[in-house]
């Protein structure tokens, strides 16, 4: 019989911690989408071609996807509070330095730099919400942080742009930067993990312990030996790496190509972008805190966690094929309203994607460097997905044929999380896959 969980308990500091980091990665990624708004405006600077573009947004990917793995066992071995004041000190620094690039080779390098400092900031993020949240709170929790990239894109688009309009784009990258050291001062200050902050009550406490939050202490013994490599032996670690790459095709478009599509495909001015050029990302916010919700829900009422998991994940994935429909409609609204939804699809499975290494990690100590297996996977999406679409639009002079290819890698992964993935629950001793 389904056992209802309990949902209520005195004392909310839980909620507080994952607000700021929500506060961290509505920065980030305001960091990182903040080029790809400024590209369109920044080309009698560089007189980069659409290929060049594309390499420049890519060469940000190539050095956060290939510091994934490391930076998901420094996240486990150094701790949020650390490791989050590490990277946004750097990642800061950086998007500062951009305002200074005055060459395809000084831009190109100052992106990779800043891929670096990105690297952790998801991973201590889900490190976070495995350590503060139940499992049937995670889901909501995660898609609180991992809607600040959304908050982040969004934003990007009315302050660059209105930045860039007042000031210049130079100015624009250097204020964002010391917006990014002030945060960091403020985590550090503020962050511990719940057995060592002094304001938890113990109610709590032993709220998140009898939740299944993931304490350090509290792991089986034989997990917490388990070798990092021996993680790539399951078949889940290798669904979740997949399916992840899949998502990140979709989101890395809005990210990247999106506004270029906006002014290039359907005529968008710099006013027009920075009005309505925000809605798709507003739907996906919304879209992920439902997800989340709904699927926090389930869980809370005894639902299988693997059912629920997998159906919203594989779900969400479905909606986002619309993505392809977007470059066959005559009107600029009716491509914004489609685009809007395919993004809500991708986020509402995200919300539970990033929730999977808190739920299926053996032990504390590898919830971070799973979610930096599966992110380093995702993000050769981050690689591939804006050459193929600078390359594409350079030889066909359309978006059509890059959005059809994106829709059916989004079709892959509903199949993969449906599929492919089996069991959500813990891989390894004391319960191992056949």
């Amino acid at each position: 019989m389904a056992t209802t969980l309990r949902t209520t308990v005195r004392g909310r500091l839980r909620w507080y911690m994952i607000s700021f980091v929500f506060a961290g990665l509505v920065i980030n990624y305001l960091d990182r989408a903040s080029l790809g708004v400024a590209l369109p405006f920044m080309g009698e600077t560089f007189k980069l071609s659409k290929t060049e573009e594309g390499m420049i947004l890519a060469a940000f990917f190539w050095s956060y996807d290939f510091f994934q793995l490391a930076a998901g066992w420094f996240v486990d071995r150094y701790g949020p509070r650390r490791t989050f004041t590490f990277a946004s000190v750097w990642w800061s620094l950086f998007t500062s330095l951009t305002a200074l690039a005055s060459s395809f080779a000084a831009l190109f390098g100052v992106r990779l730099l800043l891929g670096i400092g990105e690297s952790p900031a998801a991973t201590t993020s889900a490190k976070v919400v495995g350590r503060w949240f139940p499992r049937h709170e995670r889901a909501l929790a995660t898609g609180i942080w991992d809607s600040g990239s959304r908050v982040g894109g969004v934003i990007a688009l009315p302050v660059v742009t209105g930045l860039i309009a007042w000031l210049g784009w130079r100015w624009t990258f250097a204020i964002i930067g010391v917006i990014g050291l002030a945060w960091a001062v403020g985590w550090w200050r503020t962050y511990r993990d719940p057995q060592d902050h002094p304001k938890i009550s113990e109610e709590e406490l032993a709220y998140l312990r009898e939740g299944g939050a993931r304490f350090e202490g509290d792991d089986d013994g034989d997990a917490a030996r388990m070798r990092w490599r021996d993680l790539f032996r399951y078949r889940t670690i290798w669904a979740m790496m997949l399916g992840f790459f899949c998502l990140n095709m979709v989101v890395y478009f809005f990210l990247t190509f999106f506004p270029t599509y906006l002014v290039e495909e359907r005529d968008f001015s710099l006013l027009k972008l920075g009005l309505f050029g925000a809605l798709p990302g507003l739907v996906a916010i919304g879209g992920e805190w439902l997800g989340g919700w709904l699927s926090d829900r389930r869980i809370a009422r005894g639902d299988s966690l693997t059912r629920v998991r997998k159906t919203f994940i594989a779900g969400g994935f479905l909606v986002s094929t619309v993505i392809g429909v977007a470059v066959w409609v005559p009107e600029a609204w009716m491509a914004l309203a489609l685009l809007s939804v395919a993004y809500a699809g991708s986020t509402f499975a995200a919300s539970n994607i990033w929730a999977l290494p808190a739920d299926v990690a053996p032990a504390d100590r590898y919830v971070a460097s799973i979610g930096g297996i599966q992110n380093f996977a995702s993000n050769f999406a981050g690689i591939i997905s804006p050459i193929m679409v600078g390359f594409l639009v350079d030889r066909t002079s359309s978006f059509t044929v890059p959005l059809m290819v994106i829709s059916g890698v989004a079709l892959l992964g509903a199949f993969t999380y449906a599929v492919i993935l089996k069991r959500v629950e813990p891989i390894g001793p004391p319960r191992a896959e056949p």
